[in-house]
């Protein structure tokens, strides 16, 4: 069945990094973009950063640039999300998503893992 499998996360102080991953299967990874997204306590999930299924191509939301970055391993069925210069408001559950496009589109979402940035 599909997984998608995130870990990771934990507590850290401002100013700390963290490295997520995201482990896939069931589903042909490298066909589908990758996602990843968080939501905090009384807020809207919201998209962190995205990439293509060749990884050719990422995205990001205005409040993690240039502190954020995706990547993934088509060979290891993984994507991660290095997270570096960490705020107290970067505090939240962070999702992974998957998802594919045309005739055969779906999407896949993991169970999250939380993150905390805290002194």
């Amino acid at each position: 069945q599909v997984q998608l499998v995130e870990s990771g996360g934990g507590l850290v102080q401002p100013g700390g990094s963290l490295r997520l991953s995201c482990a896939a299967s069931g589903f042909t990874f490298s066909t589908y973009a990758m996602s990843w997204y968080r939501q905090a306590p009384g807020k809207e999930r919201e998209l962190v950063a995205a990439i293509t299924s060749a990884g050719s191509i990422t995205n990001y939301a205005d409040s993690v640039k240039g502190r954020f970055t995706i990547s993934r391993d088509n060979a290891k069925n993984t994507v991660y999300l290095q997270m570096n210069s960490l705020k107290p408001e970067d505090t939240a559950v962070y999702y992974c998503n998957a998802v594919r496009w045309g005739p055969l589109a779906s999407t896949y979402w993991g169970q999250g893992t939380q993150v905390t940035v805290s002194s």
